[in-house]
């Protein structure tokens, strides 16, 4: 596990391989973008097309913006996250301005969970959590492909089983 698809960089972390999430990920979400972007500039359109004349209408193309500017930002995220197995925890890294690194020690998982949606489905995904002791634990890899999301139930189970016994 030296480097994922979204160019993680081994040797972070000492001596982690990191591993990136998959690009399905990223063409379900800026799909959505599209998808709601688009609703919304139809909406303007006919809304403003409507009550002040269609050449009003084509303000509707203002949402062309924030658009472009939301396809760059989730870019950005999806290739901010990243996560790595290490000999003792899990270490989950996200985000871009405010950076997040979670480490989750396999002797407090209490439950690994992975989900998937309709869209996650459509697209091949799954989404691994994991549940420990502390209310607060935001432990969550989205967007993995669903062997990579069991394989990695099974082994962060078996670990957190094998650490728990100790105590």
């Amino acid at each position: 596990m030296e480097t994922g698809s979204a160019g993680g960089t081994a040797g972070a972390a000492g001596g982690t391989g990191w591993v990136g999430l998959p690009r399905g990920l990223l063409t379900l979400r800026r799909l959505l973008l599209v998808i709601w972007l688009g609703l919304f500039a139809v909406g303007t359109g006919v809304l403003l097309g409507w009550l002040a004349g269609p050449a009003r209408g084509a303000f509707a193309l203002v949402w062309a913006v924030p658009g472009v500017w939301c396809w760059v930002l989730l870019g950005r995220n999806w290739r901010s996250w990243r996560y790595a197995e290490r000999a003792d925890d899990l270490l989950i890294s996200r985000g871009v301005m405010w950076r997040h690194e979670t480490v989750v020690p396999y002797g407090r998982m209490q439950l690994v969970e992975v989900t998937s949606g309709p869209l996650e489905r459509r697209f091949g995904l799954a989404s691994v959590q994991l549940h420990t002791a502390a209310a607060t634990t935001d432990a969550t890899i989205p967007g993995l492909v669903p062997a990579e999301a069991e394989r990695l139930r099974d082994r962060l189970t078996e670990l957190g089983e094998a650490r728990s016994a100790g105590l």
